[in-house]
């Protein structure tokens, strides 16, 4: 099917996007608001974006007028009556919709596409509201659609033959990468992001490490654009708790369960950026805190020969020396460090490293770790150029903690026959702006490295998902370092 006018239905930020997104490739677009005055705040979106590409270059002026002139704004649904496709982006109550969706079925013609840009609610629910459920489906763009690369493209049970296909060959007119997907809670990118960002609540509910040093330890340690809590505000505490809502009600999976701390920061408001407020301040930085400073002194590395080495030479580099009677020990650890603090004459004087990439030092604190200690601890990796990220003794520390059931529920989607490696790999990388997908992570960390870890997670928190899915685990046993492509 060619698909040549197009109608949107919500011109908020996203929208809006939309919108701009269908003009830019040459459609002409139809955009319906409620009233007056919210189709005037989506002009303004318009304008405001396509102004911005054209003061960074991206846009000539003359570009930006034949975009907005391919724009109708209009308040009236019957505007849409001769329209090839209609993208809804309203609020995410299924309630409303499904309101919409039966009007639409009325207005258009019969062989018009309805598309949601749901990121959670069932698409299925959707279409059976309408006369029509063989032509509706789910394209789900992301945040904000004329930068981000990825639509999901989302059929069901009952989605007529070749419509997924003509909206995939769309997106791909777009500029778009589609990622053709079944109606199942979250799709692919919400399904993997969500868990992982309400687990990082989770953590710092805890206690295991604090909101700053969790972004540090994800954002310079693993390379994600963002850390997990400037992530939720920019996305809305709000939009993460209904998602994971969502999922929870779908799987019934405790994990999925909002975290206490988003519901009680959603219940008092404060929901990110959008309100000025979230887990961050205002500004969305984080506050000024002063460190308190030790007398850095003597030190002693244990642990992981060649590992331990480097981060020995670089602190003898900086001026430190190594003694047999330390102020502090520093244990690369692949188990409990309290198990190798209670061997010292002073385990006081222990404290654990992980060394994630070349930047962070996770550096966990036993409940012997005196204050002197892990202040010392921390100090010597600034020193040596190091971001120290103080965390509790427990397994995983921050980034397995929160990177391998990331990467678990990965496996378990792809053996599910849910989506293909490919595909939950392109989707991450561009949805999310990850520098890589989960599987190529997966393949650089080393599959067994990633099982083990796993089975440290279950063991500690004795969380069912976190015990490895059973296709890693049968790959580590079969000594496959990859995943087999189907």
């Amino acid at each position: 099917m060619a698909f040549e006018r197009v109608g949107v239905v919500g011109l908020g930020t996203m929208g809006a996007g939309i919108a701009e997104v269908f003009a830019r490739a040459g459609l002409r677009v139809i955009g319906v608001e409620a009233d007056a005055e919210a189709l005037a705040r989506g002009r303004g979106h318009l304008e405001r974006s396509t102004g911005k590409a054209v003061d960074k270059g991206k846009l000539a002026p003359g570009q930006r007028d034949e975009i907005l002139g391919r724009i109708t704004l209009t308040t009236s649904r019957e505007d849409l009556r001769d329209v090839d496709l209609v993208v809804e982006a309203i609020p995410e109550i299924l309630d409303y919709k499904i309101s919409l969706f039966k009007d639409l079925d009325r207005i258009c013609e019969p062989g018009t596409v309805l598309a949601t840009n749901t990121s959670s609610l069932s698409v299925t629910a959707i279409a059976a509201a309408t006369g029509r459920p063989g032509r509706v489906v789910g394209m789900h763009f992301f945040n904000p659609a004329p930068v981000m690369k990825l639509v999901e493209v989302v059929g069901t049970v009952v989605t007529e033959p070749g419509v997924v296909a003509d909206v995939t060959a769309l997106a791909g007119r777009l500029g778009k990468t589609a990622v053709a997907v079944g109606d199942r809670a979250g799709f692919v990118v919400n399904r993997l992001l969500l868990p992982y960002l309400n687990h990082a609540a989770a953590l710092m509910e805890l206690g295991v490490a604090g909101r700053d040093d969790i972004d540090a330890a994800m954002r310079l340690g693993v390379g994600l654009p963002m850390g997990p809590f400037a992530l939720l505000d920019l996305i809305g505490l709000d939009t993460a708790y209904e998602v994971m809502g969502v999922l929870f009600d779908e799987t019934r999976d405790r994990r999925h369960a909002p975290s206490p701390l988003l519901r009680e920061l959603v219940t008092a408001g404060l929901l990110g950026r959008k309100s000025g407020r979230g887990f961050y301040g205002a500004s969305g930085g984080a506050p000024h805190t002063k460190q308190a400073k030790s007398r850095l002194g003597t030190f002693k590395v244990v642990g992981y020969e060649d590992e331990g080495d480097g981060l020995a030479e670089r602190l003898r580099a900086a001026g430190f020396k190594s003694s047999e009677e330390p102020d502090v020990v520093l244990r690369l650890a692949d188990r409990p460090v309290i198990e190798h603090a209670v061997r010292l004459p002073d385990p006081a004087r222990m404290v654990g490293v992980h060394l994630v990439g070349d930047q962070v030092a996770e550096l966990a604190s036993t409940a012997l770790t005196s204050e002197h200690a892990a202040t010392a601890a921390r100090d010597l990796m600034k020193i040596v150029g190091l971001t120290p990220v103080p965390c509790k003794d427990r397994a995983g520390f921050v980034v397995d903690a929160l990177l391998f059931p990331y990467l678990n529920d990965a496996v378990r989607m792809y053996d599910s026959g849910y989506a293909s490696i490919e595909d939950i790999d392109a989707a991450m990388r561009l949805g999310c702006g990850y520098p890589a997908g989960p599987f190529e992570m997966l393949e650089s960390f080393g599959l067994a490295r990633v099982r083990d870890g796993l089975r440290a997670l279950y063991t500690e928190y004795r969380e069912p998902a976190f015990a490895p899915a059973p296709l890693l685990d049968q790959l580590v046993t079969a000594d496959v370092s990859e995943f087999p492509r189907r």
